[in-house]
């Protein structure tokens, strides 16, 4: 029996056509809950960017890809940091030849070194506000959580390199999330479901890029979008409808679950 859904953001509960909630999807989340089904978020996103949930309030928030997880809007029962280690080897890689924009994550604020034509893209595609642009030394001052890198995937196994705290969780050709080892939406997943005291057997989760990939093998049901690429719907359990399709009514109804 399903006692929780979690749903990834773009690209899955949102549009990247609209950049809203099909109604479809509202409706179904409604009934989730008037039948007591947990209903959980989980995204790539800071806290203060989910700017798109059309007013919905969910049980608890997996942000950041694992590294920030809520219950409710503010009760905070799990983080992890990106190693300041890392964040040195970082400042170094900018300063010499493996320059590159990067979003800095922290607790309470995100900022970026420098923008592009690919940031602008990204930006863009997601309606997502541009960071306020900052020194790249401001890094070391207080805790980082998540790293935004624009660099492409030719770049990535020698940047990666350096950074041995942290992993790489692309979902997009211009960009990678860089979360610290151990870290993902699977690990944000299980600290909801200890909280809540149910089991991961009876979880479902919707996903559609790279770094959802750890959270639809986790979940007892795991559901790809319409829209996810081939190695996404390979690891999942089902492949639904895209989003403007109504992918998530799709596949609640096939499950039974509304």
């Amino acid at each position: 029996m399903i006692k929780a859904v979690f749903f990834d953001i773009d690209g899955t509960l949102v549009s990247f056509q609209t950049h809203c909630i099909p109604k479809s999807a509202k409706q179904a989340i409604s009934q989730l809950k008037s039948k007591g089904v947990k209903v959980f978020i989980a995204t790539g996103r800071h806290w203060r960017v989910i700017n798109n949930l059309d007013g919905l309030e969910f049980d608890g928030y997996v942000t950041l890809n694992g590294s920030c997880c809520y219950v409710g809007r503010d009760e905070l029962i799990y983080k992890r940091l990106i190693p300041e280690e890392d964040i040195r080897h970082l400042l170094e890689l900018q300063a010499g030849d493996e320059h590159f924009p990067c979003i800095f994550v922290r607790a309470n604020d995100m900022f970026i070194n420098y923008v592009n034509e690919h940031t602008d893209i990204i930006f863009k595609m997601l309606n997502f506000p541009e960071p306020p642009r900052r020194n790249i030394r401001e890094a070391l001052k207080e805790d980082v959580f998540q790293l935004i890198g624009f660099f492409q995937m030719y770049q990535e196994k020698r940047i990666m390199a350096q950074l041995s705290g942290c992993e790489a969780t692309r979902w997009n050709p211009l960009f990678t999330d860089i979360v610290p080892i151990g870290g993902s939406k699977s690990i944000g997943m299980a600290k909801i479901l200890e909280y809540f005291g149910i089991s991961r057997d009876e979880c479902m989760a919707f996903g559609d890029g790279g770094n959802d990939i750890p959270m639809l093998e986790y979940a007892g049901v795991g559901v790809a979008m319409g829209n996810a690429k081939e190695d996404v719907q390979a690891k999942s359990d089902f492949v639904t409808e895209s989003v403007d399709e109504d992918g998530i009514v799709y596949a609640l109804r096939h499950f039974g679950l509304i």
